[in-house]
């Protein structure tokens, strides 16, 4: 059969079972938009901003196990998609991108809409392409969903000039990708893993570090059976939250910057550490030095050889698929009669339990005065029963999310980790609530960062997305203004937040239900009020304290032993 090259691209999406395509058309994606018109199997969410676009496609993947995909335009369509591809990028999300190019002939001529869309996004994708002839657009897509979602995932381009997807050719989809230069390692080394395994076995002072590789490696189940099958205390870094369930007594909360106190002391002290699908990165471990400085035998599990031994020397790489190795540790533990022993194992919980009773997380919420951010998100995972899928934007109301509702399932914390992208919420909640549609999504965010896409408004409207925004807003950009609070002698240069909207009139503009709350005795009532109103999206204007600081904090450049729990250690 002999169809355009914009057919086949079409085409393509249906053979990868795309059910949702975001994006924003234009000149050089038109033809591409035209056979859309013409199929009712692949979706097309339209959104207000190409940026928007992709964040949506990212919360998709993220709350799935699928590919996220997203249609932009050449020039600023292109541009406005890159802070996305890159926060994707960062967090290793599985996302395929196809971009539109000016016309072949066009291509370094400086013609309208023309940007070099390769190399401009070549720092920020796992891999892209510039499809030259029009019979090779079925293998590169092919290519592009195999690239995304094998290996160590990421974001995968694919640019498409005009004239290219006018031309005809036959169309065939190939059924299987072979690349010659592309073979992940998916197997543990068995020898490798044995050496892991009686560390393990003999270890006085364990401790299990999981970050964003076992979510999504969906090894949460075998993460879970393993450490209670040890007995180990675990750790989850910011992205791995869900990973093992939060309200487990073995789990000693998220570790790092503005970690818990017992997860950040027993990642210190211990003397095996497991680290599975984590990266050491600078606001996990702190000064590489000072963690070093204690010295601990260090398991490395993770599909990326280059993530081992990057940034702390360790001494069991094992690079490999996290399930598949996680399986192979737990068939070897099931069949060997050694067990921890219990009476140093015993000892060492007797001290976490001491960290523990620190309660590093406390705060107090009186019945009058402001309302304590905390508070909010600790009556949003009562009011959800923990069952809700929650994105975030990027700050204090970050953490607080983070710290406050235990997640116990995997994929249902969806927020910006490495790049820390402002204006992530909204538009990933969206991605999230159509891929599941009967569910609670929650966006939490702050005042600074909804107004970064707060134009998705109007998306949500059109597509009748019940999302339900739960903005913590204190009138600064929160955790810009601790900084300055606390190291910069309180000058708070442009970290107000002047001449705000009124947001809950502004969402009723969009359409929308519009609360706002100013009394902790409030808070409760419009949670549970918002979320029965199942078929609209709730926003929820709470006013917070602005004084209000994010505890426990490591100082940039500091250890993880050095933590500041509350104002009073200033």
């Amino acid at each position: 059969m002999v169809i355009t090259g914009a057919e086949i691209v079409i085409r393509c999406l249906q053979e990868e079972k795309v059910d949702y395509l975001f994006g924003y058309p234009g000149g050089a994606v038109l033809y591409i938009y035209d056979e859309l018109f013409k199929q009712d199997k692949v979706r097309h969410v339209l959104v207000r901003h190409e940026q928007a676009a992709i964040h949506a496609a990212d919360g998709y993947a993220r709350s799935t196990e699928k590919v996220g995909v997203a249609l932009v335009t050449s020039g600023p369509g292109a541009t406005n998609a890159v802070t996305g591809i890159a926060t994707a990028y960062c967090d290793s999300i599985p996302l395929v991108i196809i971009s539109g190019q000016v016309p072949s002939a066009a291509i370094g001529q400086d013609a309208f809409q023309e940007v070099d869309t390769v190399g401009i996004t070549r720092p920020c994708v796992k891999h892209n392409f510039l499809v030259r002839d029009v019979r090779d657009i079925a293998e590169t897509i092919k290519k592009a969903f195999y690239l995304a979602k094998t290996g160590r995932p990421g974001p995968v381009l694919v640019d498409i000039p005009k004239d290219i997807t006018a031309q005809k050719c036959e169309f065939a989809y190939p059924e299987t990708v072979s690349m010659r230069s592309y073979n992940p390692v998916v197997k543990g080394h068995h020898g490798q893993i044995k050496k892991a395994l009686q560390l393990l076995l003999e270890a006085k002072r364990p401790m299990v570090y999981a970050g964003g590789g076992v979510v999504l490696g969906d090894a949460a189940d075998k993460l879970t059976a393993l450490v209670r099958k040890l007995g180990f205390p675990c750790t989850n870094t910011l992205m791995g939250l869900g990973a093992y369930p939060a309200t487990d007594r073995q789990f000693v909360g998220m570790l790092g910057m503005h970690g818990n106190y017992e997860a950040n002391m027993g990642m210190h002290y211990c003397d095996v550490l497991l680290a599975v699908g984590a990266r050491f990165d600078d606001r996990v471990i702190g000064n590489p030095a000072h963690f070093s400085s204690e010295p601990r035998k260090i398991i490395h599990i993770d599909i990326d050889p280059s993530s081992i031994s990057k940034r702390v020397k360790v001494d069991v790489p094992i690079v490999g698929d996290v399930g598949e190795v996680l399986g192979e540790l737990l068939a070897l533990l099931d069949n060997t009669a050694e067990k921890p022993e219990p009476q140093s194992l015993g000892v060492w919980w007797k001290q976490i339990e001491e960290w523990r009773r620190r309660d590093c997380l406390k705060f107090n919420q009186g019945e009058e005065g402001l309302i304590k951010p905390q508070f909010v998100v600790q009556k949003l995972w009562e009011v959800t029963g923990g069952d809700a899928f929650v994105t975030s934007d990027v700050g204090q109301h970050q953490m607080w999310a983070a710290q406050y509702y235990k997640f116990d399932k995997p994929r249902r914390w969806v927020n910006s980790g490495g790049l820390g992208t402002m204006g992530f919420g909204l538009p990933a909640a969206m991605g999230v609530q159509l891929a599941h549609p009967g569910s609670p999504v929650a966006c939490i965010t702050g005042e600074g960062s909804i107004q970064m896409n707060i134009q998705e408004l109007s998306t949500c409207k059109q597509f009748r997305l019940p999302i339900k925004v739960i903005l913590l807003n204190n009138g600064f950009l929160g955790m810009v203004r601790q900084w300055q609070e606390l190291f910069h002698g309180n000058r708070y240069s442009e970290s107000y937040m002047d001449a705000l909207p009124d947001f809950s009139r502004l969402a009723e503009a969009y359409g929308h239900v519009g609360i706002k709350v100013d009394k902790p005795g409030d808070v409760e009532g419009a949670l549970r009020e918002a979320f029965k109103q199942k078929n609209d999206l709730v926003f929820m204007d709470f006013q917070v304290d602005p004084t209000e600081n994010v505890y426990p904090m490591v100082k940039g450049g500091q250890g993880l032993t050095d933590m500041i729990l509350s104002a009073e250690d200033l």
